[in-house]
């Protein structure tokens, strides 16, 4: 069933389309890398500016003591809030405005914002300042068709979500700010296609795993014990094993892409023996036997997985290796974890989602999870809100990518669904 309010709501983004394309197209020119965490108060007193012309009342908060957070590189962030003319429930956009480094092999400016063929690129134009700018133009839509509404609209602009977002949701959600008192229904507009509602994600768990050797020169390497050889028999242990258990194990919940309805493991990093040399450095190495080596696990896992068996299974592992080699020490040390978030199908901002999607693009709505973790864990497992979700216009394999880009079109469309869910559930 269409909504009564789609047409109108479709016509008044049309009317927005100039300005949705020079929002994003300003938004991608603030270059907001993380890390560092550069240009984090510009955006937020560009986007405060913004939407206080259109009747919010914005807070900037700093992040201060958050990881990161520095007087170089202060965690800011913005919220925006829009009272409505009774009371009733509060919806919130939240979006984080950091992007990742550029890298190599652009064809494009990384923070020109290039238009071509429909599509605007440029380093975060998919993840996620095309969904920021969408949820704004969304909610100004809305006020302009219904100024009676309802409740309260938040819109806010959050730091750090590319490396852990505890400089912005994780410390705003520490702080009240999604209290389900004060905020009843969140959308987060990461680039999981404009068609699909993301109702959570996998769990992860992070942690450095260390063997221990003992130094020696390297021209006699048997008066020492190499940490790196420790290492080479963790690998071969974690192929021979983990994997192939990891591979068996299947969730229920709708994983995207299908390679990720499995438990994953990704060996991040590994580092052994002397430290990189510096840059233009042109000398040769010291001749040593290692006597540390570490390596960065990043083992993602399923709701249906308890984080203490994901750990115990890596313990075993090691225990099997020490049996084998008398001289083998080690160290797992815990760096990060977050548990499985899914939000039920029947959740409020869910159905009026799905409402929304039909009306807009005449389709049902998919239901996916996410195979990495987005700023929803902290908005369930600090603010205690169950009733969020990730919805918004992009590809989510183009994030992180070379020639980022997102598609007018597809911002227009979410625009449109994001103007019914608040036209749905304010009234």
């Amino acid at each position: 069933m269409t909504h009564p309010l789609t047409a109108r709501v479709q016509a008044e983004i049309a009317r927005r389309e100039a300005d949705l394309i020079a929002l994003t197209r300003d938004l991608i020119r603030i270059p907001t890398l993380n890390p560092p965490g550069r240009n984090y108060r510009q955006i937020c007193d560009y986007l405060a500016a913004r939407l206080e012309g259109a009747g919010f009342t914005c807070t900037l908060l700093r992040a201060q003591g958050a990881p990161g957070d520095s007087d170089a590189h202060p965690r800011w962030n913005l919220i925006a809030r829009r009272e409505g003319a009774r009371p009733g429930d509060c919806v919130h956009f939240n979006g984080h405005h950091d992007v990742v480094e550029v890298g190599h092999g652009w064809t494009r400016d990384p923070f020109g914002a290039q238009i071509e063929a429909g599509r605007i690129y440029g380093r975060g134009a998919c993840d996620m300042k095309g969904g920021i700018a969408a949820s704004i133009i969304a909610a100004e839509a809305f006020l302009a068709l219904c100024p009676d509404f309802a409740g309260a609209v938040e819109i806010s602009a959050t730091a750090d979500e590319e490396s852990g977002g505890f400089g912005g949701v994780a410390w705003l959600a520490e702080r009240g700010w999604f209290a389900p008192e004060r905020v009843q229904h969140v959308l987060i507009p990461e680039p999981l296609h404009k068609d699909r509602i993301c109702l959570g994600h996998r769990g992860v768990w992070w942690a450095e795993v260390e063997t221990r050797g003992r130094i020696a020169h390297g021209s006699m390497p048997f008066l020492g014990d190499s940490a790196i050889r420790h290492m080479g028999a963790v690998l071969a242990e974690i192929e021979r094993s983990l994997y192939p258990l990891l591979a068996g194990k299947r969730t229920a919940m709708p994983v995207i892409p299908e390679g990720a309805r499995q438990s994953t493991l990704n060996i991040n990093s590994i580092h052994g023996g002397e430290p990189e040399p510096e840059p233009g450095y042109t000398g040769l190495p010291a001749p040593c036997v290692a006597d540390r080596c570490r390596i960065i696990l990043d083992r993602r896992f399923l709701i249906e997985e308890e984080v203490g068996e994901v750990k115990a299974e890596v313990t075993a592992l090691l225990e099997r290796v020490k049996a084998a080699r008398p001289s083998f020490e080690y160290e797992v040390r815990d760096l990060f974890e977050v548990q499985p978030s899914m939000t039920d199908r029947e959740a409020p901002v869910v159905q009026a989602t799905a409402h929304a999607i039909a009306s807009v693009l005449g389709a049902e709505a998919a239901y996916v999870v996410s195979p990495g973790t987005y700023d929803q864990k902290h908005i369930d497992r600090i603010g205690r809100l169950k009733n969020c979700i990730a919805y918004g216009p992009g590809v989510l394999d183009i994030a992180h990518q070379p020639d980022e880009w997102i598609g007018i079109e597809d911002m227009k469309d979410s625009a449109a669904v994001m103007a019914l869910v608040l036209a749905d559930l304010l009234g």
